[in-house]
């Protein structure tokens, strides 16, 4: 289930988004207050952008704005609205997202290519072990892309190692949606509760919410202590709200697929000039085909590297490597600019360590500063010491590290509305 225009050549593709672009500025000028101010204030003419490169005469969609106008993105009468959700809010206030019946045709439309592309077919069961609640929309997306494609899901939900269990014995799925960190879980209640790890019929996890490869694209901490106890298949993904559509690994694993017929991706500096190949940058999306909230260069906050060469499972698109960090949560400690990724990943390196905060603040001066907060039940001498050390061979820094209850690193993990537990709280 390989859409025409994913093996498309590179001009082909060019060609089909400035085709498309064209429709969706042609839609917001007539529908979205927003845009149609931002192209007023600007002076900017739809005639003025006939090709990809000239999309950059049109301002920078940010977060904050997002927030700020809120409604004035939606382009459609609230009476048209048949889904409403939420962003996540981690980085500020969340922000509603409406989805039309076209939108949600849509978005069940990304996520059966998507899942296609990781190689699951109609003769898969896919175990959903993440909520369908709490406004939130991928839960929603993973369970009508699934019925697009025609393959068989249970809504089992997120947590409940022995539910999940119960679920996998009973049902034989072939495929968990799970975030990666949590099959640890599985595979300590499996080694707990003498279940046979080998004979649990899954083949494969998609995962989501957290990394699973390094910048060269080999399997990084997490998915290597996963792996080595369950063999099995497991293939990243990336997506937000704000762009309704997921860039998912194939079976090469050498990054997220774009779907050109979905959405136009740039990646900026600094200055939201195009980064040289090869180069990281922030992610800058254009959304195709949105009807009630689309969006036109919207800032994700993320950095990536995008990479352009020919995939071997005979696609053409673009593809995204392993998000780096959020451009906001980037910290200049001593000298030296880390993201918070990187030390999830050094953490990793601690099996004593069950789970873990990093508080990001100022300190009196103005200047940043980091405190890690661990829960390490039965940590050996010398554990804290230890951690520093490998941070400061590492990423040549020593951050304050804490041990705390598992109570406390629970209580700052999440908060009242949150859909899923954070590792960060940036404070400044």
């Amino acid at each position: 289930m390989i859409p025409a225009i994913e093996q498309a050549s590179t001009a082909e593709i060019k060609a089909f988004q400035e085709e498309k672009l064209q429709e969706t500025l042609h839609y917001v000028i007539e529908n979205s207050p927003y845009y149609r101010r931002i192209f007023k204030t600007h002076k900017i003419q739809v005639s003025d952008i006939t090709t990809l490169e000239s999309l950059s005469v049109i301002p920078v969609t940010t977060k904050e704005e997002l927030q700020r106008y809120n409604d004035d993105f939606f382009c459609v009468p609230k009476s048209k609205i048949i889904d409403f959700v939420t962003t996540s809010g981690t980085l500020g206030e969340p922000v509603t997202v409406g989805l039309t019946d076209k939108d949600l045709d849509r978005l069940a439309y990304n996520e059966a290519i998507s899942f296609a592309c990781a190689g699951i077919g109609e003769d898969d069961i896919l175990q959903l072990t993440t909520t369908m609640d709490r406004r939130f929309m991928a839960g929603l997306a993973y369970f009508l892309g699934i019925r697009k494609l025609g393959a068989g899901i249970i809504r089992v939900g997120a947590g409940i190692p022995e539910l999940q269990w119960d679920t996998i014995l009973k049902f034989k799925p072939t495929y968990l949606i799970v975030v990666p960190s949590f099959l640890l879980k599985l595979i300590q209640y499996a080694k707990t509760n003498s279940i046979d790890l080998t004979d649990s019929g899954i083949k494969g996890a998609i995962c989501i919410g957290e990394s699973l490869r390094n910048q060269d694209f080999s399997m990084n901490v997490l998915a290597k202590k996963i792996t080595q106890d369950w063999d099995i298949e497991l293939y990243s993904t990336y997506a937000s709200t704000e762009m309704s559509t997921a860039f998912t690994e194939c079976s090469e694993r050498q990054g997220g697929h774009q779907h050109p017929e979905l959405i136009i991706t740039e990646i900026v500096d600094e200055h939201d000039n195009p980064v040289a190949p090869g180069t990281s940058g922030e992610l800058v999306i254009t959304t195709l085909g949105v009807e009630a909230m689309p969006l036109i260069r919207f800032k994700t906050g993320d950095l990536v590297v995008a990479h352009d060469s020919p995939c071997q499972c005979g696609r053409n698109t673009l593809r995204l490597g392993p998000v780096i960090g959020r451009k906001k949560q980037m910290i200049k400690y001593k000298g030296t600019t880390l993201y918070p990724p990187a030390m999830d990943n050094l953490l990793a390196d601690f099996l004593a360590v069950k789970s873990h905060v990093i508080e990001i603040y100022h300190n009196d001066i103005g200047t940043d500063e980091i405190r890690i907060k661990i829960f390490a039940p039965q940590a050996p001498q010398g554990l804290l010491l230890k951690i520093r050390d490998h941070f400061r061979s590492k990423l040549r820094v020593s951050p304050t590290i804490e041990t705390c209850t598992r109570e406390e690193i629970q209580r700052l993990q999440h908060s009242k509305l949150g859909r899923k537990p954070v590792s960060v709280i940036d404070r400044r």
